[in-house]
């Protein structure tokens, strides 16, 4: 039956594949697996119009890493200066010769190749220099989930270096949601997921259980591969999906080489390989860049209990006081706080390995506790505080502020700006796609005791006297993200934060460019801009 089942996915990821070129697949599939003849070094490096491929990857890469630092489990079991430090580290190091990468690189013996070029040292030092601090709490992520990668990969016998997609995907997150609806650590779309047996409906999305996505992703792999057998070619078609790739083998007139029908691709699938490769470098190399993975103060060691009746997280932490946000984060795939489970249908509950014995002793009264506030009947009954997803962003303690939406701001930007991540700007606003219009008023959290509060709440006091209600004044040429901008001449003053660039900034002032900006500050290398230097802003009509 498992056979069959295998061969009827197989059989629809083929029927996307024929409308484009029938003959491809027929010569890729059933190929032996084998190590990929690595084209020559030199037509590897692309053109300078494509040395970054796939604009605004970085910020979608910063978006993920934010998210991230932003969990339940980073922010409660990795010390705090550490998680500061992250959110501010952005450093320049010294650029390393390509050679020194090259070598490298091919010193790791991947199953997969590992070519070198413009756009993977990019990424590298992305990684390396500009989320630093991320990545290095990141790295302390891997020994609660690489184990489960690799074991999931080798019993598929896949290449272990796929491991390292989550990486690129969600780092590490299983709960981040992408602007596109894919969802978990391996960034299943719904389509997919239900193609490969995750559930989901109002209670469950497996798509965030990180053992059930891991089982799909090493399936959907594998039955990639058993039509293109071409490892880059795979990845990229995890990224942009069949249809995508076989349109870019068209357009190429038939190369089946990944380098080969890349200017063909979408343009943030070009810049997937690269991210892949730079990914493999940077956990394997990070010692020589002086970056160590931050180890957290406790570690999550969990065990599992099959339930077969319904169960609220509420209940759970009436009886043995465990956290509820901990409850979540060692279970994402349950929506609502409820695990639905009957006899037919059991589910499993992960719990810390210490309150495995105290569950199973405490089980009767557990189950019993409030059982008619929330089961009345054995019937499923939303309580009122359990609706939406707004708990997942707890505004406890923190003050609320408003911005206005400028000409040229992106919901990334703005966060950047608050110190906030990206995922929870659009949750408080119910922003989709990525979708913000000028002039719009978005809400905003920030901690109560912060900086950033405190002269919101300033700037805030002098617009209300102006009959304003929101952060953000052009009438004063105040920078609303940057509330220690001021005015001083015919220039204001900007404070340089997480994620800017002189391109950014400039966007952030009407009738400004990037040059003006620049030769206003006597700058010599745009990429020299370092956290918390202030700029001169020219003022214009």
């Amino acid at each position: 039956m498992k056979i069959f089942n295998a061969g009827i996915r197989v059989l629809i990821l083929l029927i996307y594949t024929l409308n484009t070129n029938a003959q491809i697949i027929d010569n890729q599939t059933n190929l032996p697996i084998s190590p990929i003849e690595t084209p020559n070094l030199d037509s590897l490096y692309l053109n300078p119009a494509d040395s970054f491929p796939g604009d605004g990857l970085d910020i979608v890469l910063s978006d993920k890493l934010d998210s991230m630092v932003n969990t339940w489990y980073i922010q409660n079991a990795f010390p705090v200066d550490s998680i500061e430090n992250a959110c501010l580290s952005d450093t320049l190091l010294k650029e390393l010769p390509d050679s020194v990468y090259i070598s490298r690189l091919q010193n790791l013996d991947s199953y997969i190749p590992l070519p070198f070029n413009e756009s993977v040292k990019k990424f590298i030092n992305f990684y390396f220099n500009r989320r630093r601090g991320q990545v290095s709490i990141m790295m302390g992520l891997t020994n609660y989930y690489f184990p489960l990668f690799e074991e999931v990969l080798a019993r598929y016998d896949l290449p272990s270096e796929l491991k390292y997609l989550p990486i690129i995907e969600s780092a590490l997150n299983p709960k981040i949601v992408s602007r596109a609806g894919a969802s978990g650590l391996w960034q299943f779309m719904h389509g997919t997921a239900k193609m490969y047996g995750l559930k989901i409906n109002s209670y469950i999305d497996e798509r965030n259980d990180p053992i059930k996505s891991t089982e799909a992703a090493a399936r959907y792999l594998r039955d990639l591969y058993s039509i293109y057998g071409d490892w880059h070619i795979v990845i990229a078609a995890y990224n942009c999906g069949p249809g995508n790739i076989n349109k870019a083998v068209r357009r190429s007139g038939g190369k089946q080489n990944y380098w080969e029908i890349y200017s063909k691709l979408p343009r943030e699938t070009r810049g997937y390989i690269p991210i892949f490769i730079a990914a493999n470098y940077v956990m394997n190399y990070s010692k020589e860049h002086n970056l160590f993975p931050v180890q957290p103060v406790f570690k999550i060691l969990t065990d599992t209990i099959v339930l077969n009746s319904y169960l609220n997280f509420k209940q759970i932490t009436a009886i043995l006081n465990i956290p509820i946000e901990e409850l979540r984060q060692l279970n994402p795939q349950y929506k609502r706080d409820i695990i639905p489970a009957k006899p037919d249908s059991p589910f499993a509950l992960k719990l810390p390995v210490d309150q495995i014995s105290s569950f199973i002793d405490s089980q009767t009264q557990i189950f019993a506790c409030d059982r008619e506030k929330y089961f009345p009947n054995n019937q499923i009954v939303l309580i009122k505080e359990d609706r939406g997803t707004s708990r997942y962003f707890d505004t406890a303690g923190k003050k609320k502020i408003y911005y206005t939406v400028k000409q040229g701001d992106n919901p990334g930007a703005i966060a950047g700006m608050f110190r906030i991540s990206t995922y929870s700007l659009c949750e408080w606003n119910n922003i989709r796609r990525n979708m913000i219009r000028t002039g719009q008023k978005l809400t905003i959290y920030v901690n109560e005791k912060s900086q950033l509060a405190s002269k919101d709440s300033k700037v805030a006091k002098k617009e209300v006297s102006m009959g304003q209600t929101h952060l953000g004044i052009d009438a004063n040429r105040l920078q609303a993200g940057n509330p220690e901008s001021a005015l001083n001449g015919e220039y204001t003053f900007y404070t340089v934060r997480r994620g800017d660039s002189l391109y950014t900034i400039a966007k952030q002032f009407d009738g400004v460019s990037d040059v003006d900006i620049k030769l206003l500050n006597n700058i010599k290398n745009a990429r020299s801009l370092m956290i918390g230097q202030k700029l001169k802003i020219p003022i214009k009509a």
